[in-house]
């Protein structure tokens, strides 16, 4: 990893008119995750598992729905507190770190993520953005 890029922290956030018990709800059960978890339209998330704990792997397969391309996308928890955070630690030993604040009937979400040095951040952070308005889209659906 370039070390430029070691440091870089993006992040993203959203506001979802749902309760935080809710979105934590749908933020961490893999009957959801494989509803919301995709940047577009072509792709989906066929499977996924989580066991949301400290110590505890999650894993998402992602994939292109015409089948050209995929990837599973997984790490490790780091810190778990009920209806506030969530930290993790991805595969390639990329730090995530999420915050949900309740706000009444609503919940705001910020994302910051370790950028990888292969796509620009401004790639990095149109993916994770257009996931999260994926999950924002979902969670106040359904």
């Amino acid at each position: 990893m370039e070390a430029s890029h070691q440091q870089m922290r993006v992040t993203v956030e959203a506001v979802i008119q749902a309760p935080v018990e809710k979105v934590w709800r749908y933020w961490s059960e893999p009957e959801h995750i494989t509803k919301w978890n995709q940047a577009s339209e072509t792709w989906h998330a066929p499977f996924s598992e989580n066991d949301l704990r400290v110590g505890g792997k999650f894993l998402t397969r992602m994939e292109a729905k015409d089948g050209s391309m995929g990837f599973d996308f997984g790490g490790v928890y780091d810190a778990v507190k009920l209806h506030e955070q969530i930290s993790y630690t991805l595969g390639d030993g990329r730090k995530v770190d999420i915050s949900f604040v309740a706000q009444g009937n609503e919940t705001k979400v910020v994302e910051i993520f370790d950028a990888e040095s292969t796509h620009s951040i401004e790639m990095q952070q149109a993916g994770w953005q257009a996931i999260l308005d994926n999950f924002k889209r979902y969670t106040e659906e359904f």
